[in-house]
């Protein structure tokens, strides 16, 4: 099964850089990465031809405001997996990362993953080349305590993976109900059900009610199950001050949804078709 890693970015192109030097370290080979780049740069392509070796599409639309869902949609199109991983620019895969999708893939259900928080400390040192996320994720457990320490977000404990088909992951993780959230940064699912769909919502605009929110809750009302692979792998978010942007009609924006979520209204209004 041929995985299509789509990675939205916007501008940290250092940090793709070890994105794309972690792909290279997978311990799962067919797979593409797919670039959805929200602007046009010349360092992407500079980037991109670094890494000969791996089978990357870029795509690139005019910096015109955040068009995240509409670079993500065209990001989907140009795709040639049968299997689609979502992640964010700023979050370095695990080595396993593929593989554990790959494994637990099943039809009718949507895989939700958690990311790793770094703090400063741990950003600094794997941005600087002081520390391989390879070495970070394969000795976690030693780690954790330190990352614990660093992060100011929490969540270090997502870090603690286990083989999905292994003894500790299938008795304390699998059979148990475990509720979850979909997040835009780490969740995976089949082609054609993200066709189902109609994909991303681009009619959010510039609000992030499109990244997650809003595509949760049209995947569970067109039938699909949301299953939790945290503690099988990760994704390590790194650290950088929020962001925070006043957007006026974020609001009634959030009412529609809530309107189109009541009609069960799970086809996206601007998406991939």
């Amino acid at each position: 099964m041929k995985i299509s890693l789509i990675v939205a970015v916007y501008k940290d192109y250092q940090a793709l850089n070890l994105i794309l030097e972690q792909a290279a370290k997978q311990t799962y080979d067919s797979f593409e990465i797919v670039i959805a780049e929200d602007a046009i740069s010349q360092d992407i392509p500079e980037l991109v031809s670094k890494f000969s070796h791996i089978d990357i599409v870029h795509c690139s639309q005019e910096d015109s405001g955040i068009r995240k869902m509409r670079s993500i949609n065209n990001a989907i199109r140009a795709s040639t997996g049968d299997y689609l991983i979502f992640t964010d620019g700023d979050c370095i895969p695990a080595p396993d990362f593929f593989e554990c999708h790959a494994k637990m893939a099943t039809r009718g259900t949507i895989l939700s993953g958690r990311r790793t928080n770094l703090g400063p400390g741990f950003s600094t040192r794997i941005r600087q080349g002081n520390l391989d996320t390879a070495e970070l994720a394969n000795r976690y457990l030693r780690y954790y305590p330190q990352v614990a320490l660093d992060g100011k977000e929490g969540h270090a404990e997502t870090g603690l993976c286990f083989k999905p088909d292994g003894w500790i992951f299938q008795t304390f993780f699998a059979k148990s109900k475990r509720s979850t959230s979909l997040l835009g940064c780490h969740f995976s699912c089949f082609r054609e059900d993200m066709y189902f769909i109609n994909g991303f919502d681009e009619s959010y605009g510039e609000t992030a009610l499109g990244d997650d929110t809003d595509i949760e809750w049209r995947f569970r009302a067109a039938g699909f199950e949301l299953k939790s692979v945290k503690h099988a792998t990760t994704v390590f978010h790194l650290y950088h001050e929020k962001r925070d942007r006043f957007i006026p009609e974020e609001e009634a924006l959030y009412h529609t949804m809530l309107d189109r979520k009541s009609n069960k209204e799970y086809q996206a209004k601007i998406g991939l078709k």
